[in-house]
């Protein structure tokens, strides 16, 4: 069995730089996989579109790499859209479909590399890349938004395009999350960089069904014995959180390395907002491995206060709840 409390994961930019790309669970996605909800059109407008930008920025006469057209300036298409309508699934197939140097990578990732590396090296270190691609774009703080348009700003011009997906449009990035007012122009020095896709509809993973509860201890029993005990970690939640306070979220994949299967006992709600906050990245990334894993203890609707539910990060708890209601679904579907 494995003890996550005892890891205590490190994480160079070069080791994170080095695998970027889509994770196990959007390894095989691609543009013909994606299924358009037909009561809302702008899902598949959104794939076409990013297909046609594909399509179009690979005309590469000659030897010329992909982007590399009379203009070097790199282009940008952002699809701005609740969670679960499929953004990530268009991102993964991008980087399928796309020819030439391309990377995939969270909005956080980003933030790592650059503060691990400086502006300059983060620059240079993409800046041979034909397209870059970041999933969650989001500004939490000023710090954040400086960081973001200075190196779009110096990435861009020398011909690397970028595809985003962001569940808040480029012009409102920010907005209940600081004072945006004071950074609007650098806010819109970013927005002015992509081509805006609206991308409309409800929670794929909630499509005719009920949130799903905990497993009850039977329950988590019948899903313990179908799994491989060498690869196996069971932790306690209030373990978990502590835990992951001390780990920044770009080391989460590293932290659950070699790991088969997640079980986490006893969830209870979490007042703080910054346990919660580093709980949710938790659970993307948990998500994002296609890792089997199951819940025991409190109802997933108590786990975040109304305040937070309904607040700037709404859309962060939103998603994370619709995600554990899909993990244990899968759970169940295993016992």
């Amino acid at each position: 069995m494995i003890d996550l409390l005892a890891r205590k994961p490190t994480l160079t930019p070069e080791e994170l730089a080095a695998g970027l790309a889509p994770s196990a669970r959007f390894r095989d996605v691609r543009f013909e996989t994606y299924r358009p909800n037909p009561g809302y059109p702008s899902q598949a407008e959104a794939r076409a579109s990013l297909q046609a930008f594909l399509k179009g920025a690979q005309v590469r006469p000659g030897g010329f790499r992909l982007f590399r057209r009379a203009k070097p300036e790199g282009r940008g298409i952002y699809l701005d859209g609740g969670f679960g309508v499929g953004k990530t699934h268009l991102l993964a197939s991008a980087y399928h479909a796309a020819e030439g140097t391309r990377a995939l990578m969270s909005f956080q990732d980003l933030m790592y590399v650059i503060g691990a590396l400086g502006m300059g090296r983060a620059v240079e270190a993409f800046s041979g890349h034909d397209l870059l691609l970041i999933d969650e774009f989001e500004l939490d703080d000023p710090g954040n938004t400086h960081m973001a348009n200075t190196f779009l700003g110096q990435l861009m011009p020398g011909g690397t395009s970028v595809v985003a997906t962001s569940n808040t449009e480029p012009g409102a990035l920010g907005q209940g999350r600081f004072n945006a007012a004071d950074f609007q122009r650098q806010i819109q020095g970013i927005a002015d960089r992509f081509e805006t896709h609206r991308v409309d509809g409800p929670d794929y993973r909630q499509r005719g069904t009920a949130p799903e509860g905990p497993l009850t201890p039977d329950e988590f029993r019948a899903w313990r014995a179908r799994q491989s005990e060498a690869t196996l970690a069971l932790v306690a939640h209030r373990d978990l959180n502590r835990h992951l306070l001390d780990v920044h979220p770009s080391r989460f994949a590293k932290l659950l390395a070699g790991v088969g299967a997640l079980g986490v006992s006893d969830l209870a709600p979490m007042p703080d907002q910054n346990v919660a906050l580093r709980f949710v990245h938790f659970v993307d990334k948990l998500y994002d491995l296609g890792l089997p894993a199951a819940f025991t203890g409190a109802p997933l609707g108590s786990l975040f206060s109304e305040t937070y539910r309904h607040g700037a990060y709404a859309k962060k708890y939103s998603r994370c709840l619709s995600r554990l209601s899909e993990l244990l679904r899968e759970a169940r579907a295993l016992i």
